[in-house]
């Protein structure tokens, strides 16, 4: 069955279409930002810290001693840069859909274009490692921002302090893409599991209702976004403890990691197997209302361009 999102009329060309997709991902990153940062920012702290028992007491200290702005720190970065990033992961994971729907209706003996779910978790594969490109060092300037110090002890004065500062101490490609490794191997795991999930409970809501896929409404559409956001955090979520280490480690002598394999290392001895699941609890409260937003905001905005 058809993705809702590409109802693509027959005169459309593939860049038209192409630039539909990466229009409607780039609107739906946006909300992502607005709706997530401030559960992102207790799941960072979480993950990076040990002075929070857990995350009520994260979010309340992070109010109490910061202020309701504290919140969204950083958003700056994230609003321009994921928006480009849920862009390109929409964008490609289309073209790779496309991709595989055409190399289907070629296949000999086969009846349908339809991808299996195989190919759907490796299109949504291809989109996040398409994105880890963009996301590794947005998030990584992020993630250096909603970390630092409150007051007169913080780091950085802005994004663009960030990056001078890490480019001073790594020099500028290797100090934004720290971790980058570790970033391609979320990607892949948790866009795969992402749109394998949404488009696995919406063919089965189209098969069980015997309707098209354009017919589902609204809000079984966010419903379900949400849903797959819980399968992409569930696969992926030991990566991004990882990767907020890394990124959020000190430079020079301060260095605790200097690899992904002496991280994962480090985090094994100090928590066990829970260690690389510190911060799940408000990462998955986040997911839902992010994911159902960001598919939900995606659908309104191909169906009002298509």
């Amino acid at each position: 069955m058809e993705s809702p999102f590409l109802e693509t009329e027959p005169q459309q060309s593939g860049s038209l279409q192409t630039a539909k997709d990466l229009f409607s991902g780039a609107m739906g990153g946006i909300a992502q930002v607005l709706i997530g940062q401030p559960f992102d920012i207790v799941k960072v702290r979480l993950q990076t810290t040990t002075q929070y028992s857990g995350a009520l007491h994260a979010a309340t200290s992070i109010y109490k001693n910061e202020g309701a702005l504290a919140f969204y720190k950083g958003t700056l970065t994230p609003l321009i840069g994921i928006g480009a990033c849920v862009s390109v992961q929409f964008g490609a994971f289309h073209s790779a859909r496309r991709w595989f729907e055409a190399r289907n209706a070629d296949a000999p003996g086969r009846k349908t274009s339809d991808l299996g779910y195989g190919q759907y978790f490796a299109a949504g594969a291809f989109a996040g490692i398409s994105n880890a490109g963009l996301s590794g060092p947005i998030e990584h300037i992020r993630i250096r921002l909603q970390s630092q110090p409150h007051g007169a002890a913080r780091l950085y004065d802005g994004p663009l302090d960030c990056v001078r500062k890490i480019g001073a101490h790594q020099g500028l490609l290797r100090g934004l893409y720290r971790g980058e490794a570790v970033t391609i191997y979320r990607e892949a795991f948790a866009y795969g599991a992402w749109f394998t999930a949404f488009e696995y409970l919406m063919n089965s809501d189209a098969a069980r209702n015997a309707i098209d896929r354009k017919d589902i409404p609204g809000w079984k559409i966010a419903f379900y976004g949400g849903l797959a956001g819980e399968a992409l955090w569930l696969s992926s979520y030991p990566f991004d403890v990882i990767k907020s280490k890394m990124q959020t480690d000190g430079f020079g002598a301060q260095q605790k990691y200097p690899t992904m394999r002496s991280c994962f290392a480090a985090t094994w001895r100090e928590g066990g197997v829970r260690g690389f699941w510190k911060g799940i609890f408000p990462t998955l409260v986040r997911a839902m209302p992010v994911s159902a937003g960001t598919f939900a905001v995606v659908e309104m905005t191909m169906r009002a361009i298509n």
